[in-house]
């Protein structure tokens, strides 16, 4: 059965079974649920929809997007209206230092990553602050989508002092497989992280909507010296990743104090 005889007026749609556009809605989720609508395939538009059902645009349009915000469908301008691919959450601990390319080989998944910049630049002022640079220094500057199992998955943007990392053209795939065989692999590193709402050029590259959910990390990672080796912000969709923490209960001696 195809879309358009499964949105045709049946049993599904009755006057006493609530609001026109929630009987809609609850269709076209039966139609993503069944396979009827496949992942990034596109609904017909608003009025073939209404011409169909007999509903009107209002009502069609309400339950589209009540659709959208459930993160269901995705609008894209000029497009259309399609099914959202299912993203598979991945968790990340918070309590062990691994590099995008390990954590996700763990997994089992296959990671890819589109270069937006790579090459020896000028650092911000954060950068700067950050790697404790002198005036006039320069950085390796790494900036990539990361991809899992051909999903965008983070936009990561690594700044390194040149005498850790002189030529970034070296690093393909993996930062820490590079900076461990250079003997500068760091051992601890400090995370911040913050719920943001992603821009648009953040959330074109990521596959989602324009002001979507997403986190930011900032991390610092130290060499066994304390001397801090590296400097990387992060965007993670909010959708693929859940970081998780072990806790435990402070000691008799901390509560006392």
């Amino acid at each position: 059965m195809n879309v358009t005889e499964f949105l045709k007026p049946g049993d599904w749609l009755g006057k006493s079974a609530g609001p026109r556009y929630v009987q809609l809605r609850r269709r076209i989720e039966q139609a993503v649920e069944q396979g009827i609508l496949q992942p990034n395939s596109s609904l017909p538009p608003e009025r073939e929809i209404a011409e169909l059902t007999d509903l009107s645009r209002v009502t069609v349009r309400k339950a589209i997007h009540d659709l959208v915000d459930s993160g269901i469908l995705i609008q894209r301008q000029g497009s259309g209206t399609f099914v959202r691919d299912k993203v598979q959450r991945v968790e990340q601990s918070l309590s062990r230092l691994t590099s995008f390319s390990d954590d996700m080989k763990r997994r089992g998944m296959e990671t890819t990553s589109t270069w937006l910049e790579r090459g020896v630049v000028l650092p911000s002022p954060e950068e700067v602050v950050a790697l404790g640079l002198s005036a006039g220094d320069s950085v390796a500057r790494l900036y990539r989508l990361r991809q899992a199992e051909g999903q965008p998955m983070a936009l990561e943007r690594a700044a390194l002092p040149l005498d850790i990392l002189p030529n970034p053209l070296l690093v393909t795939s993996s930062l820490y497989e590079v900076l461990e065989a250079s003997g500068t692999l760091p051992v601890r590193a400090i995370q911040r992280i913050t719920a943001v709402n992603l821009g648009h050029r953040e959330a074109e590259l990521l596959g989602v909507e324009p002001g979507a959910a997403g986190l930011s990390i900032r991390r610092t990672s130290y060499l066994e010296n304390d001397r801090v080796v590296e400097f990387t912000q992060s965007t993670y969709r909010g959708d693929a990743y859940d970081f998780v923490a072990e806790l435990r209960l402070a000691n008799v001696e901390d509560r006392r104090q």
